[in-house]
């Protein structure tokens, strides 16, 4: 069920609204696109009837706009609810938020009984130094398929220099349709890190393009497996075919060269804990604060044709000393690809800053090219830019927060998608993307906000009538008392405003 907010005046809304500006909801189909308003415009006046479902909106209407009621959260407000208590968890503990939502599940060591991965869903397991865990996944013959594991390090723990996470997905043969590798690297210190794998239909390919049944390998690798377990986040997502054949070659020639600094002022904005809990930025400079040990995740939606650019200042600080890779700075595609980290960076008390270098436009023709800065920039929707600050850190400088700047810029028009013969689902910029990103809000922040409308607009249709009734009448005799003088005569006449 896809959730659309509209204000008291009946126009689409930007997924929550202040108190101020009231909001009420309505559903649609399988995405924004497809969805129908159930409820129009519907200008009632005094003595006109007033239909069921427009008499359930201005009851939810006239909550939000009565005294002492907010069902709207602003994006500058703390943090509640679940949003609120993944992050606040995640801070607490040094640590990563998972999903809102997240569904427990237990991979197999061998093909033999792997439980399936759906669609859209995300999961949570944990994975042993040098064990492989598989799932199993039901594919059609037409559409591309991923899946990504999130692994999750404890705060704390030790990890190398060839610890990785590596994703595989397979057909009944054991061929690898495709896979991805990440390492930690210099950086040796617990982060979170991110691999994913695909199937992509290929008519000149002979592999991997049948319906039937595949598997997802995730396995956690190292020259000397560190100890301890890594929790695992799970993802599996569909994109679909395209109506007709596009371009089969990445573009050669792109714009590379660097945008000029953003003018204005920067920005406050606090980074979330996790990808599913990463705070929507827009171009500009943002200014956070970063402890030791500590990933801070940002997204930023980039369409199809748009360029994006990323770079990150650390603050100097007081003290002597110097540290080793310090500061890591990772950029992830929708699917969380790694698509390019920056050089890692040392810090010895004064500023620093790490750049990712240039990335092409985003295009679908992208993913026929064998650099990953192309690869993994092949579909729209929101990218991830993980910013990291090693604990050693800690040891030399003292344990505080240290200034942070993020620096966005995103160049080109928005473009239209490559004809996709279905629904993108996460593989799109809405409007509400866009409009969550200026708001800072993460897409749990989002989805919370909106479950909070729908709280609000799902009670039962009896029950919402006499609440609006009930409001109406209060309004009326209000405004009846205030406008009333001396031997004004004449029936009080109950409905909604005449202004409405």
């Amino acid at each position: 069920m896809v959730v659309t907010a509209v204000d008291c005046r009946g126009r689409p809304g930007r997924g929550t609204r202040s108190p101020s500006a009231g909001a009420a909801v309505v559903t649609g189909g399988q995405g924004e696109d497809e969805g129908a308003y159930v409820m129009r415009r519907w200008g009632a006046r005094a003595g006109r009837p007033v239909p069921v479902a427009s008499a359930a909106l201005v009851a939810v209407c006239l909550a939000v706009a009565l005294p002492g009621q907010a069902w709207a959260v602003r994006a500058d407000a703390p943090r509640t609810g679940a949003a609120g208590a993944a992050a606040a968890g995640a801070e607490a503990a040094g640590g990563y938020a998972f999903a809102d939502g997240i569904e427990r599940i237990r991979g197999t060591a061998t093909t033999g009984g792997a439980p399936t991965l759906t669609r859209g869903r995300t999961y949570k397991d944990r994975i042993e130094g040098g064990a492989k865990l598989v799932y199993r996944l039901d594919l059609d013959a037409r559409t591309n398929a991923y899946v990504s594991a999130v692994a999750v390090p404890d705060p704390g723990s030790e990890v190398g220099t060839f610890d990785s996470l590596k994703v595989s997905l397979q057909d009944r043969n054991g061929y690898d349709c495709g896979s991805n590798e990440s390492r930690f690297g210099s950086a040796e210190f617990p982060r979170p890190i991110a691999a994913y794998a695909h199937r992509t239909m290929d008519r000149d390919s002979s592999s991997c393009q049948d319906a039937g049944r595949y598997y997802v390998v995730v396995e956690r690798r190292g020259k000397d497996a560190a100890p301890g377990t890594w929790d695992l986040e799970i993802r599996h997502e569909l994109e679909p075919r395209l109506r007709t054949e596009g371009p089969t070659a990445a573009p050669e020639n792109w714009p590379s060269a660097s945008p000029p600094t953003s003018p204005g002022e920067p920005r406050q904005r606090a980074g979330g804990a996790g990808f599913a809990d990463a705070t929507g930025l827009t171009e500009g400079e943002w200014t956070d604060r970063i402890e030791p040990g500590q990933s801070l995740f940002y997204r930023v939606p980039v369409d199809w044709g748009q360029q994006l650019f990323a770079g990150v200042d650390l603050a100097s600080s007081s003290g002597g000393g110097f540290v080793i890779s310090a500061l890591d700075v990772t950029l992830f595609n929708p699917m969380q690809g790694v698509v390019t980290s920056a050089n890692p960076v040392s810090y010895d008390g004064k500023q620093k800053s790490a750049d990712l270098e240039p990335l092409p436009p985003v295009k679908y023709e992208n993913r026929f090219d064998s650099d990953a800065r192309f690869t993994n920039t092949r579909f729209a929707g929101w990218y991830y830019l993980r910013v990291s600050l090693s604990p050693k850190v800690a040891e030399e400088f003292g344990r505080k927060p240290y200034g942070l700047t993020v620096r966005i810029d995103v160049e080109g028009a928005p473009g239209a998608d490559p004809g996709y013969a279905g629904p993108p689902g996460v593989f799109d910029v809405t409007e509400t993307d866009r409009d969550a990103a200026a708001d800072g809000r993460s897409g749990a922040e989002a989805a919370d906000g909106t479950m909070k409308l729908v709280a609000a607009a799902g009670i039962g249709t009896g029950t919402v009538l006499v609440l609006g009734l009930g409001a109406w009448t209060v309004l009326a005799r209000r405004r009846a008392a205030r406008a009333g003088a001396p031997g004004e005569t004449g029936p009080t006449r109950y409905g909604p405003p005449a202004a409405w």
